[in-house]
């Protein structure tokens, strides 16, 4: 079947996401302060260094504190990780080919890292700019550790900046999560019923609860919030049971508990029917057993990194083919376009090539003001970057009219450049970037990714009805019952990674959003099944393990 490639809706614009202003406003507060201890240094060329560091408060936004202080760091180091590879082969060498080559590398590497973590927005392409332009920048060996220095001190400020909020309201972005799924159910509850607002809703539905099953399960499995975390999981299971039972859910129950969500108000309480104890055992149970390695996770993502290291490196030889200075633009750009399937890379490269062709534009409608000045310069950046970030969730091709204005602008920080031949070679680099960008992702296909996810969700149901069967039994051995828990604990789990992996492949069947949903709420209640009968054994009962398992 060929995907369709459409025009119509792509750049159309939507709502705002609920939290626009948070990213928007941590990455203003983590890059001023570095650029404007560099302006007043009079060492303004450094500041490449310290975008390395100050730009990772732009992750995260939507993950708990208590795992978003883990994923931050490690998303700063990764950061510094690739800018010191592209410092030293920068040192080593200035031949053209060469640096492109360890640039759609570096790329193909971040791609497949981001995606196989489920880093989140802005994913790789912050990392591959980054990267791809410190290759670009000459270089010696002597001055790695000191550029390294100023990345990871900007980093950790970064760090202090998106932890920071925490100290207000602890708990905002699980409360926001489930708010979300609970206000989605709301809307598929109250839908009249026509074909195409029914689906729609039921879909939106499903993958808002999916969203704050995966916030939640974020969550450490004990502690003082543990109270706090199950309140929010029977909220869940009501968004579940909505979806499930539209035509008997009055809509507005949940939108009261989602309104209730807001600030730091306790959480509101429901009359849960009977089945969400179960699931929710049956939630602490899959927290229970260990994700699949990172190794595993890789592995289905094999094409996706082909792609990317294959389309970034034939823009890259085309861009320096057109005799364009800066090969590293085209390469970004290529890197940019690859989403969860053709039609979205498409609707993606059309994006881009609007917004960096009216943002090239705006650059030379804002240039003449930065160039009165550095501090005018700095300014303009940073009102730049809050505008990047406010505008991109509406429409990808809005933060991208921010977003190219400001990457020329900081090619101004180490001197006045030809503001004609920039925005000539951007305008290029664009087009050829997507152009071969596209071409590589319809070169380069895995049709498997969709086969993956209906294999892993009968493996669930059918680890499922195995479990099932042993607790129809009268007296199941103590060791059938572990081996049970075991076994489908793996498969849910498996069936998430085979969700995620998916979600960043190119195949042309949508995500069954419907039946992992239900796959996994039906297994987490055979969990605690399972849990309750282990529970209930005589504690010497050899073979019962029932202390990991945390109810």
């Amino acid at each position: 079947m060929t995907p369709r490639l459409p025009l119509a809706g792509v750049l159309r614009t939507r709502r705002p996401s609920d939290i626009w202003f948070k990213p928007a406003l941590s990455s203003v507060a983590a890059v001023a302060p570095p650029n404007l201890v560099l302006l007043a240094l009079g060492r303004l060329d450094l500041a490449m260094y310290t975008m390395a560091g100050s730009l990772c408060a732009l992750y995260a936004h939507n993950r708990p504190y208590a795992a978003r202080a883990g994923i931050l760091a490690r998303v700063i180091v990764g950061m510094l990780a690739g800018v010191a590879v592209a410092l030293v082969t920068a040192s080593l060498t200035t031949n053209a080919v060469v640096l492109v080559t360890v640039g759609a590398l570096l790329a193909a590497a971040q791609k497949a890292l981001c995606d196989a973590t489920r880093l989140g927005p802005p994913g790789n392409v912050v990392l591959c700019f980054i990267s791809s332009a410190c290759l670009f920048v000459p270089q010696s060996l002597g001055q790695i550790p000191g550029h390294l220095a100023l990345g990871a001190a900007a980093g950790a400020w970064a760090w202090l900046v998106c932890m920071a909020p925490a100290l207000v309201r602890p708990h905002g972005p699980e409360r926001r999560a489930t708010a979300q799924a609970l206000r989605a159910a709301a809307a598929y509850a109250a839908t009249d019923g026509t074909a195409e607002g029914h689906a729609a809703a039921r879909a939106a539905g499903y993958t808002a609860v999916q969203a704050a099953w995966q916030t939640l399960l974020a969550l450490p499995a004990t502690g003082p919030g543990a109270a706090g975390r199950h309140a929010l999981e029977r909220l869940v299971v009501r968004a579940e049971v909505a979806l499930a039972a539209p035509a008997d859910t009055d809509p507005e129950p949940l939108r009261a508990w989602a309104r209730a969500l807001r600030g730091t108000r306790r959480v509101p309480h429901t009359g849960a029917p009977g089945a969400t104890a179960d699931e929710l055992l049956g939630v602490d149970a899959e927290r229970a057993a260990a994700p699949p390695s990172l190794r595993r996770r890789l592995g289905p993502l094999a094409p996706l990194a082909l792609r990317t290291a294959l389309g970034c490196a034939l823009a890259g030889y085309a861009s320096l083919a057109l005799g364009v200075g800066r090969p590293y633009w085209a390469l970004v750009t290529a890197a940019a376009l690859y989403q969860a399937n053709l039609t979205l890379t498409w609707s993606r490269a059309v994006q881009r090539v609007v917004g960096n062709l009216a943002g090239v534009l705006l650059f030379a409608a804002i240039v003449p003001l930065a160039h009165l000045g550095q501090v005018l310069l700095v300014l303009c950046c940073l009102a730049l970057n809050f505008g990047a970030e406010a505008l991109i969730t509406r429409n990808y091709w809005l933060g991208s009219v921010c977003v190219t204005p400001m990457a020329l602008l900081i090619t101004e920080f180490a001197g006045p450049q030809h503001t004609g031949e920039l925005m000539t070679e951007r305008a290029v680099d664009t087009l050829v970037g997507a152009l071969v960008g596209f071409l590589a992702a319809v070169a380069v296909t895995n049709r498997r990714a969709g086969d993956q996810v209906e294999r892993a969700v009968t493996a669930a149901d059918r680890a499922r009805e195995r479990a099932a069967r042993l607790l129809a039994e009268p007296a199941p051995a103590a060791g059938d019952l572990e081996a049970a828990r075991r076994a489908l604990s793996g498969a849910l789990a498996g069936l998430r990674a085979a969700v995620e992996a998916a979600s960043g492949e190119w195949w042309q069947r949508a995500l069954p959003q419907e039946r992992v949903v239900l796959a996994e709420q039906s297994g987490h209640r055979t969990l605690a099944g399972i849990v309750r009968r282990q529970a209930t054994r005589p504690a010497g009962d050899a073979g019962t393990r029932t202390e990991d398992v945390r109810p």
